[in-house]
């Protein structure tokens, strides 16, 4: 039997016993539970509901293959073109299972974290990565994702030094997670009194909101202090100690969190951080200990590499990693990513499928 269908196969068992599982009283009153299963089905479902059509396919042409041994020549040549378009119709279906079926990266399906900085170009850098932070609000909203503040610092001049924020939703790492990196921005700033074009950036850094068990974290790894917040917030952050700080000792990371309403608001949301930032940097370590970032990623991720330019005077935006340039500058900055984010997940597609068959 065909690798494919033994795979399908399998596949679609999962899809029903996860349809059992999720009818019974246990699971139903488990919401933690449920919602794994629900996710693990969401994962599979394109596959499941390809190997159903695939199936219908494969069923008409045998029905019409029955026909072409009657007597009757209308039948035979309406059997024939049913063959044919059915033919036609099974080598695009399998042509989408092969896909379906590449290794699929296993964060794809998770919420993510979203850190955004202002860089080069002082005040300018900022306001761009005020800029930037609108417009994946703009296309969270658009792909129907939430998107929650976790961590920021407002620029005087306007836009910000930092925002953190998470993205929740199934698959919202895959569609943010090709924004690592530096983006930078080539126009007339609004301090400028002579006109000229200046270039700035803003750094962008995507991790996947891991669960607690992609990754353990001792307690004993972590140094936890809690201290009074500053800058706005309100009359009662600067009257308690309500900012918490977060030091992963083994890798030196550290995350500080004070825009929550209480301590135990800003702890959770440092403790988010910390692991994702913690199994990112475990990551990093293991494929520069292979050798090799993971083939399914394009580029690093590393803050220094520049991936797209945003030109408004051209009213232009460069993606460098797959040479895709688009002159609607104002569609993408208001959230209409789905252009530049759908060429990079096909140019993905096709290295995983070069990679395959090497």
């Amino acid at each position: 039997m065909d690798a494919r269908i033994i795979k399908l196969e399998s596949i679609e068992k999962r899809y029903n016993e996860i349809n059992d599982l999720m009818g019974q009283d246990e699971i139903v009153s488990d919401p933690k539970m449920f919602t794994k299963l629900s996710k693990e089905q969401a994962s599979i479902r394109d596959a499941y509901e390809t190997f159903q059509h695939y199936k219908k396919i494969v069923a008409n042409i045998e029905g019409a293959k029955e026909l072409l041994h009657t007597d009757d020549e209308d039948m035979k040549e309406m059997a024939k073109m049913e063959i044919e378009e059915n033919e036609e119709l099974l080598e695009k279906t399998l042509k989408k299972i092969d896909e379906l079926l590449l290794p699929k990266d296993p964060e794809d399906d998770y919420d993510c974290i979203v850190e955004i900085r202002g860089a080069a170009g002082g005040d300018e850098g900022n306001i761009f990565a005020g800029d930037l932070y609108r417009m994946y609000c703009y296309y969270a909203e658009s792909l129907g994702y939430k998107v929650q503040v976790m961590e920021s610092s407002e620029s005087e001049a306007g836009g910000y030094t930092l925002i953190s924020f998470l993205v929740k939703g199934l698959g919202a790492y895959r569609h943010f997670k090709f924004e690592s990196g530096a983006h930078r921005v080539q126009r007339v700033p609004k301090t400028e009194t002579q006109g000229r074009i200046h270039t700035s950036t803003a750094t962008v850094l995507v991790l996947p909101d891991v669960e607690d068990a992609d990754i353990e974290i001792p307690d004993s790894d972590l140094e936890i202090e809690t201290h009074r917040a500053s800058g706005a917030g309100g009359q009662h952050i600067n009257k308690t100690d309500s900012a918490v700080r977060i030091v992963h000792k083994p890798t030196g990371i550290t995350v500080n969190c004070q825009d929550g309403r209480s301590q135990m608001a800003n702890r959770e949301t440092a403790l988010k951080i910390i692991r994702a930032r913690v199994y990112e940097e475990y990551a990093r370590q293991k494929a520069e200990r292979e050798g090799a970032i993971r083939k399914s990623k394009i580029g690093t991720g590393d803050r220094s590499e520049k991936i797209r330019t945003y030109n408004y005077p051209q009213n232009r935006v460069s993606d460098h990693r797959i040479g895709l340039t688009i002159t609607q500058l104002d569609r993408i900055v208001n959230g209409k990513l789905d252009d530049v984010v759908n060429a990079l997940l096909e140019n993905e597609q096709k290295e995983k499928l070069l990679n395959e068959n090497l």
